[in-house]
């Protein structure tokens, strides 16, 4: 259907005179009564009684009336509608994080930007879209534009997956992604990379979806085939592994932000020397294309020094 037939309809609905409503229409009337009739056939159904003079709107065109007025008084307020979608979606900081970054690190990170920017402006960052994902699908989106920043962790030595030419970023944070084990009733490691005697070391890791996997294979990937580890179970996320290391079924390279509660409680101990520990940075992504002024405020205020773990609370 065509919304002007719905102009056409209520023009021709008030005078009853396809020749008064094609002079208002600003059209021939064999033109107009096409299109009148073409309203009909859409419809299915005949809405003027053309055997009266003038002509009267049949039962379905009385009904048709209403519909036609709510239908364009809806049209009319859609520019207004979409404004403010807009408006709002500016002011929406859209965040994909990580999943272990969501539940360690993020909300104590944005609890400090948020003193900061009310301290700057006089204001917080508005509402935040945070979507917490595997970090394959979290570049999704940032590719897709369907979110302004990723929060991640990264290495020096493994380049993003985000091309450079198009998106930067900055570290806003230090981590370190550690092997652990649940411990033996003497306090030891009830698995060890170290001094394995060529005994097979049950690995948990992480699926090809995992940033923290993409940085264990890439930084640690030859020394576990020589430290005779062997794949025990995979799985997407940090929080998975965690729970099947502390049921005691392997090894596990965790964030230290995510299990240093359960390294403080024995729960977990290391399961090889400092050589295996992997420091990483946390680092924020974004476009280098302009961002909506929210979004951009917030990101003068990420900008600037490097905020620590012991910093994000």
């Amino acid at each position: 259907m065509n919304l002007i037939w719905l102009d056409d309809f209520l023009t021709l609905a008030g005078s009853g005179s396809f020749s008064r409503a094609a002079q208002e229409r600003h059209m021939t009337q064999p033109a107009f009564s096409r299109r009148v009739r073409a309203l009909e056939d859409w419809l299915g159904v005949v809405l003027f009684d053309r055997s009266t003079q003038p002509a009267t709107l049949t039962e379905a065109g009385e009904w048709f009336r209403a519909v036609a007025q709510e239908l364009l008084t809806r049209v009319a307020g859609i520019p207004d509608q979409a404004r403010a979608v807009a408006d709002a979606s500016s002011a929406t900081l859209r965040i994909a994080s990580t999943h272990a970054l969501s539940f360690s690190f993020l909300p104590g990170w944005l609890r400090g930007l948020e003193s900061r920017l009310v301290q700057g402006s006089g204001q917080g960052p508005g509402p935040v879209q945070l979507i917490s994902d595997v970090m394959q699908q979290c570049e999704a989106l940032m590719q897709q534009g369907r979110v302004q920043f990723l929060l991640c962790h990264a290495h020096e030595q493994v380049p993003s997956r985000l091309d450079p030419a198009s998106h930067h970023w900055a570290v806003v944070g230090h981590d370190a992604l550690l092997p652990v084990s649940a411990p033996d009733a003497s306090g030891r490691p009830r698995h060890s990379l170290d001094g394995t005697g060529g005994k097979p070391v049950p690995l948990l890791e992480y699926s090809a979806e995992s940033g923290i996997g993409r940085l264990v294979r890439a930084l640690r990937g030859g020394a576990l085939a020589e430290a005779h580890a062997q794949s025990a179970l995979t799985a997407h996320l940090a929080s998975v592994l965690k729970t099947m290391a502390l049921d005691g079924r392997g090894v596990a390279w965790l964030p230290r932000s995510l299990i240093a509660d359960d390294l403080a409680a024995g729960r977990l101990t290391a399961a090889g020397g400092a050589q295996w520990a992997i420091e990483v940075e946390i680092r924020l992504f974004r476009p280098r294309s302009p961002l909506p002024r929210a979004a951009e405020r917030f990101w003068a205020v990420v900008d600037g020094p490097p905020m620590n773990m012991s910093e994000s609370g």
